[in-house]
């Protein structure tokens, strides 16, 4: 019924074979004036009910006997459609009286074929080709990128890409504001309308900025390639803003807040208490990130110069790889984290993975329901929305900068696997050569009271 025309969807349905020499038609052919998939849906339903309204009538006629039906020509039956639907569209009917069909003159050459011009890329099979096929394309990125453009076709549905502009990019940011911060936590059978105008309804609080500005980022990254491919003439989600007013700083954790945490009633079921207490003691005492701690391997933790370590590194067969170039590197295990058996965790696992409890998705990330299952926790026990888990890179980086000034700032930041500072080339050779002394110091100056972490792990 559906069919697309360069970037136009349009309407098209066979008359039946016995109204055709009446109708003076064999299929009926109607541009929906659209290139989104979901309003042409709307649209050519509309003309699909107008045409068997026609088709009844005709038949009808037919079985009372009249040799001439008394029905409107199929031009004039659907004149009005421009009222009934949302934008103007044009008739394109194609006749072709079945009683009398064209001959072709023996002498008349064949006219030549024309070239069919190539089928415009839609957006979904962009997503496909430039990031889910992608070999370079991260674990993140794939599941990031599929996840704002599923939203974007659960919305608009599927486009080609040339006719995405600032307006659907606006549209679509503005959707995004109105939606259920619980979005993608929950099943539902809602649609992204249903879900605004509940949450409106319900005063339920909405996406933040940070998460709006991590889809558009995201589609802003595809349209990229896009652009450098020349298959669109601009990107049209950048320069947008994710101000809503109010802006939630994030900051580190406070001795009580800790306190709070860690005598708290872990909430999940599908994550042991056990494993909720090891990824966040090697947090607190290393600054590394959910997905760094989650995707740790057992070999992974080897030593270095004598000194025990966490190697962060690109792991190719799962897709896997840090956040930054900089987050490629080294951290010394913890003198606490030591005493509390971590070195022992090699030997207890099965599988490769060094954290155990952690399930991976079906798109390779590790850490998901864990980091659902923290928050839930955190927000049972009342704690602020200023802190999370990555709160603890910011207790980590506030510990050491205001340590003892034996302790650089470069030191700092390679243990963080932060940018220079300074990006000279002697900043970048001084930091590929930086002691594991030096980051083993570094990271011992991370402290916390005797009895935070008392229950370990075991």
């Amino acid at each position: 019924m559906l069919r697309i025309r360069g970037t136009t969807y349009h309407f098209r349905r066979i008359v039946p074979p016995a109204l055709r020499s009446v109708l003076n038609q064999r299929e009926i052919w109607v541009s929906l004036k659209t290139g989104y998939q979901s309003e042409a849906r709307k649209r050519a339903s509309v003309l699909h009910a107008r045409t068997t309204e026609l088709f009844e009538k005709t038949s009808q006629a037919l079985a009372e006997g009249q040799e001439r039906p008394a029905v409107p020509h199929v031009r004039d039956a659907l004149r009005d459609l421009h009222r009934l639907l949302e934008a103007p569209i044009g008739l394109e009917a194609i006749p072709l009286p079945a009683s009398k069909p064209r001959l072709r003159p023996q002498n008349m050459r064949k006219a030549p074929k024309m070239q069919s011009k190539p089928q415009p890329l839609l957006l979904s099979e962009a997503l496909t080709r430039f990031v889910l096929e992608n070999p370079h394309a991260s674990a993140d990125t794939r599941k990031a990128t599929q996840r704002a453009v599923e939203l974007f076709l659960q919305a608009f549905g599927d486009a080609p890409v040339s006719i995405i502009g600032g307006e659907k990019a606006g549209a679509f940011r503005d959707l995004l504001f109105s939606l259920p911060a619980s979005l993608g936590k929950r099943k539902s059978s809602l649609t992204l309308k249903e879900e605004a105008d509940r949450t409106k309804t319900d005063g339920r609080p909405t996406l933040s900025g940070k998460s709006v500005k991590n889809h558009m980022m995201r589609l802003s990254a595809l349209w990229n390639q896009l652009l450098q491919r020349e298959l669109v003439k601009k990107n049209p989600w950048t320069g947008w803003s994710f101000e809503t007013g109010s802006k939630t700083i994030r900051r580190g954790w406070s001795t009580q807040e800790l306190q709070t945490l860690m005598t708290g009633d872990w909430p999940s079921s599908s994550v042991p208490e056990s494993t909720f207490r090891i990824v966040t003691m090697i947090g607190a005492y290393s600054g590394m990130r959910l997905g760094e701690i989650s995707h740790l391997r057992k070999e992974d933790l080897q030593t270095i110069d004598g000194i025990p370590c966490f190697i962060i590194r690109p792991h190719t067969d799962s897709g896997w790889s840090p956040k930054t170039d900089a987050g490629t590197r080294i951290v010394p295990v913890h003198s606490r984290l030591i005493e509390a058996g971590l070195l022992t965790l090699k030997d207890k696992m099965d599988g490769p993975y060094l954290i155990p409890g952690l399930n991976t998705s079906k798109d390779g990330v590790r850490g998901t329901v864990f980091g659902r299952s923290f928050s839930t926790m955190k927000t049972r026990l009342g704690l602020p929305a200023e802190i999370t888990f990555h709160s603890f890179r910011h207790s980590v980086s506030t510990q050491l900068r205001n340590a003892s000034a034996d302790i650089r700032e470069i030191w700092i930041d390679r243990l963080l696997g932060h940018e220079a500072t300074h990006k000279s080339q002697g900043t970048s050779t001084y930091l590929s050569g930086i002691k594991t002394a030096n980051l083993k110091q570094t990271v011992e100056a991370i402290s916390y009271p005797d009895n935070l972490f008392r229950k370990g792990w075991s």
